[in-house]
């Protein structure tokens, strides 16, 4: 009877816990509808009935204004793809390689090193230094690495990578070293395949910073051909404010709040399938820093 009671007993905790996991899911569910629902529904509309979760009048004109040059949105949508694409990759090698190199504890400048990423948490050159580093310095101006560059080493990515990889046993790397195996071998073929939930959650974090930068473009980006995504939409988005500041310029009304949530869907509905890739990693990854390195 013990038993049963205690089956029961934990029947009855899964059941409210998962109750309270279902109403928090839709909680954060109900708010993405809006924005979809708003994106196809008519200005006049949202104006007079607010937003609902089915448009009380269905409308197109918002994605007909946002997409009224289809080859300039899908350049954009190219550059930014290529962007974290290469961004991506490159970030995510260069700071799993600086994390691995600070968690040895046999690496003499460990310390040292660590403090000087820690640092740069805190303190950084500001805009005007970084604007003449990358523009006079590296050159960098109206160039695709202009968008990719500066991202590349995060310090709060490289600490929380290096907790992860000071969970590895050194006995194994040292058993690693006894067979013969040399410092990049052990890293890609002993850390990396055992990292790969810290990885894949560092990397989505790390696409997400890049998919979602308008800053950087905004900096240092004056050509339109190498608009992304981002800064392509919140051009648009400014231009429509900057009219419908003078609505007697147009002889028709133009799109606000709709067109703000059809850009919207437009620049987070891709990045959705991101998280498809790297879902079964996420979760374990989350304890990711949890270990104090």
């Amino acid at each position: 009877m013990k038993t049963q009671d205690v089956n029961n007993t934990e029947i009855v905790q899964r059941t409210v816990v998962n109750g309270i996991l279902l109403i928090v899911s839709i909680l954060c569910i109900i708010p993405l509808l809006l924005v979809v629902s708003a994106s196809f529904s008519d200005e006049t509309a949202i104006s007079e009935y607010g937003y609902r979760l089915i448009p009380k009048v269905w409308s197109l004109f918002a994605y007909k204004y946002v997409l009224s040059e289809p080859k300039q949105i899908l350049q954009a949508y190219g550059v930014t793809a290529l962007v974290t694409s290469i961004g991506t990759v490159i970030s995510l090698l260069v700071s799993s390689l600086l994390a691995y190199t600070l968690s040895r504890q046999s690496f003499v400048l460990r310390k040292p090193l660590s403090f000087y990423v820690f640092f740069t948490m805190l303190f950084n050159g500001g805009i005007v230094p970084t604007y003449i580093l990358v523009t006079q310095y590296l050159h960098l101006k109206n160039s695709i690495w202009a968008l990719i560059i500066p991202y590349i080493v995060i310090p709060w990515f490289v600490l929380l990578l290096r907790s992860y990889f000071t969970q590895i046993p050194e006995s194994l790397i040292e058993s690693a070293k006894m067979e013969g195996a040399e410092e990049l071998r052990i890293f890609f073929q002993i850390v990396i395949p055992l990292s790969l939930p810290a990885m894949a959650t560092i990397g989505l974090f790390i696409i997400l910073m890049y998919w979602n930068d308008w800053y950087l473009a905004l900096m240092y980006v004056d050509t339109p051909r190498i608009y992304p995504l981002q800064y392509l939409l919140y051009s648009i988005m400014e231009n429509i404010n900057a009219i419908s500041a003078n609505p007697q310029t147009m002889g028709i009304a133009l799109p606000g709040q709709t067109a703000r949530m059809a850009i919207a869907v437009l620049a987070t509905g891709p990045i959705l399938f991101a998280f498809m890739f790297v879902q079964r990693f996420f979760v374990r990854g989350l304890t990711v820093g949890a270990v104090k390195g």
